[in-house]
């Protein structure tokens, strides 16, 4: 982990943020955006990734991460990084993750990626889970594709 102004900042929007969340196998989901950012090497990665999910599933906006601090390059990768299932079907998404050519964005969606198909952190394994990690195992070799 990186611990700067910036960081410290994110860690306690995302604690704050997912505090009563769990992940579907009961563990805090904080551990998640942890996870992923103890693998950044910049500030505003490791920023980015504790918040990578926050607008996605909390009622925080992009306006309230602006509000508390969260840096213009940061929301820049955040907002890469956000996926409306109502308004973009996944893989364009994950096009669009491609395409932005944010070396960071790309980094942390990765990481998202490895990490949300580690089936050891997942516990039961339904045909359903593993319907998404084949989703997630497309996703990331379009992401690594040149």
């Amino acid at each position: 982990m990186i611990y700067t102004e910036q960081t410290k900042n994110a860690m306690r929007i995302a604690y704050e943020a997912h505090k009563d969340g769990f992940d579907k196998s009961g563990i805090p989901y904080i551990f998640h955006p942890t996870h992923i950012a103890e693998q950044m090497d910049n500030e505003t990665a490791c920023s980015a990734a504790l918040l990578h999910d926050v607008v996605e599933d909390t009622g925080l906006t992009f306006e309230d991460l602006k509000n508390k601090g969260v840096s213009d390059k940061a929301l820049d990768i955040i907002r890469i990084l956000t996926h409306d299932d109502s308004s973009e079907e996944y893989m364009a998404y994950i096009h669009r993750i491609k395409d932005s050519g944010n070396a960071d964005a790309l980094k942390i969606k990765l990481a998202d990626l490895k990490h949300n198909s580690d089936v050891t952190r997942l516990g039961k394994v339904e045909p359903k889970l593993l319907d998404r990690i084949e989703r997630y195992k497309a996703a990331y070799e379009l992401l690594l594709s040149q």
